[in-house]
């Protein structure tokens, strides 16, 4: 296999994955909570108050983009949304006990789904792929 067919390979089980992936998450997440809600509700859950950009960032998608998610997530009582006491111009997003208690229901339906595929691969061959896979994350990070 050539170079160029090796990597069309490597990037095609990749984008594969990902679909598929998001497709049985989309399926056991409660209350149909979007994967980028999750992901959003997780981080703050875990990283604490953030600002809409820095959370932007973190996710690799538009300012626009956040906001959109943000707001779902505040109209469902998910997140404070509050202005940064330092710089007026900014806002800061923290995870409400309604959004902990989401994403706890979150993270309690799709940890069967995890289980599962980490048991079907195996723990050695994760611990094998994740190196590459994080190395090629932070080469297109830049």
């Amino acid at each position: 296999m050539s170079d160029g067919a090796l990597a069309i390979s490597l990037f095609s089980e990749l984008l594969v994955a990902d679909q598929l992936l998001r497709a049985r998450l989309t399926k056991v997440l409660p209350n149909k909570m979007e994967i980028s809600h999750f992901s959003v509700l997780n981080q703050l859950a875990r990283g604490g108050e953030k600002s809409p950009a820095q959370l932007a960032r973190a996710f690799h998608v538009t300012r626009g983009a956040m906001t959109n998610t943000l707001s779902k997530l505040e109209i469902s009582g998910y997140v404070h949304i509050r202005p940064d006491w330092d710089d007026a111009r900014r806002k800061m997003v923290s995870i409400s006990p309604a959004g902990r208690a989401a994403r706890d229901a979150a993270l309690a339906a799709i940890t069967p789904l995890i289980d599962e595929v980490m048991g079907d691969l195996g723990e050695d061959k994760v611990r094998a792929a994740l190196p590459v896979l994080r190395e090629l994350r932070g080469r297109l990070e830049g």
